[in-house]
């Protein structure tokens, strides 16, 4: 299954994977929604997972389908190339991260890697990880998938009521996390954690600014 919330993208993925004898693309989806609601009702091995999503990312979204199938292999394939990104898809249950700078061969081998069960890194996010490490930059890591999302989403500018909607849970759980991650990341003040969490990576307003 392709998740990507670009049609076009997924168009070109599946061009690319149908052409190889030992793969077939047998579902899209565009949304964390849509992508659930796929894996209900389809036989599906691997799961290439973009992480920049209308609504919940791509974060949320391997983590509710491994939690309906934890049989499920997903690749994450993202433009994203921080450490806190990679991080917590991994945690969320990922087996493969790699950049969609990556050649396309690069991209078809971190397929049939994650379909075997092995994890895969693309060269550029093992150097990441590598140099982030040494560094003593992985402050994302002190938050679980959950809060990681929350942060994400707030930080993008997106209220309590909605994150609470797009994530299925209630507002008073969103504040909970809120409070979570401002004591986790030991931060005072709604401008800090904004301040942190662009820093890191989570957030690109002149990106944002662009669509």
């Amino acid at each position: 299954m392709l998740l990507d919330d670009h049609a076009v993208v997924r168009t070109g993925y599946r061009r690319l994977i149908d052409a190889e004898d030992d793969f077939r693309v047998v579902a899209e989806a565009a949304t964390a929604d849509e992508a659930y609601a796929r894996l209900q009702v389809m036989d599906i091995d691997v799961a290439v997972v973009d992480l920049s999503l209308r609504g919940a990312s791509g974060i949320e979204a391997i983590r509710r389908m491994l939690a309906r199938d934890p049989r499920l292999k997903v690749l994450v394939l993202s433009m994203h190339d921080s450490p806190g990104f990679v991080t917590q898809a991994m945690r969320a249950g990922a087996l493969g991260y790699i950049t969609k700078s990556s050649e396309p061969a690069e991209m078809l081998d971190a397929i049939r890697a994650v379909a075997s069960g092995r994890r895969v890194l693309s060269s550029d996010i093992a150097q990441t990880l590598a140099t982030a490490s040494l560094d003593g930059e992985q402050i994302m890591a002190r938050l679980t998938p959950r809060e990681f999302e929350v942060l994400r989403m707030a930080a993008s500018g997106e209220p309590a009521s909605l994150i609470a909607s797009q994530m299925h849970l209630s507002q008073k759980t969103i504040s909970n996390h809120l409070s979570a991650i401002r004591q986790k990341l030991d931060v005072d003040s709604d401008f800090k954690l904004l301040r942190l969490a662009m820093r890191h990576g989570l957030v690109d307003f002149a990106a944002e600014m662009q669509c």
